[in-house]
């Protein structure tokens, strides 16, 4: 059965901020890596420590994807998107420590 992929209108504003081509490599990771299956660990996808932010990340080169996933209706949320920098993560045009 298929995830449906839900947006928040903070993680929209965060793929705006992004580059066109930049927004492809992420929405393309988003719906090869979330539509099946999210909660299966694989290189891509790992479940998180307790955080403010999301317990599941997609790393797709220098960008992530923070999300959360809900079985019943099948949804994943994708709560936060931004690209890492060496050991910074930007969301938005900010830095941010999770």
């Amino acid at each position: 059965m298929a995830f449906q992929i839900i947006f928040t209108p903070e993680s929209r504003g965060h793929l705006k901020a992004l580059a066109k081509r930049e927004q492809t490599i992420i929405l393309d990771a988003i719906a090869d890596q979330l539509t099946y299956q999210p909660t299966v660990e694989t290189r891509q996808r790992k479940h998180l420590d307790p955080n403010p932010v999301a317990p599941w990340e997609l790393r797709s080169g220098d960008f992530r994807a923070f999300y959360d996933v809900e079985l019943k209706p099948s949804k994943v949320i994708i709560v936060v998107v931004g690209k890492k920098d060496h050991n910074r993560l930007i969301i938005g045009n900010e830095e941010v420590f999770l």
